[in-house]
């Protein structure tokens, strides 16, 4: 299962900061993570970049089991 890790408004959406899903794409766990989390994490999401063990990663990125999943928002600073 590949570790899925939300951040800012990710996990504030989700209620959590992280989980394990069973998936072979980074597409199906973000699937999996709107099933799970529902409409305002699907809207964040819309803004988010994936990374995938530190790299950045496309829906059509593979994900095998012990991979990590991270979910970015935009961050705003000054």
């Amino acid at each position: 299962m590949a570790t899925l890790r939300l951040f800012a408004a990710a996990r504030q959406a989700a209620g959590t900061g992280t989980d394990e899903i069973d998936a072979v794409t980074v597409a199906e766990v973000l699937d999996a993570a709107v099933a799970r989390y529902g409409d305002g994490f699907a809207q964040v999401l819309t803004t988010c970049k994936v990374w995938v063990n530190g790299e950045p990663a496309e829906l059509t990125s593979a994900v095998a089991a012990n991979d990590e999943v991270a979910v970015l928002p935009p961050v705003s600073g000054g």
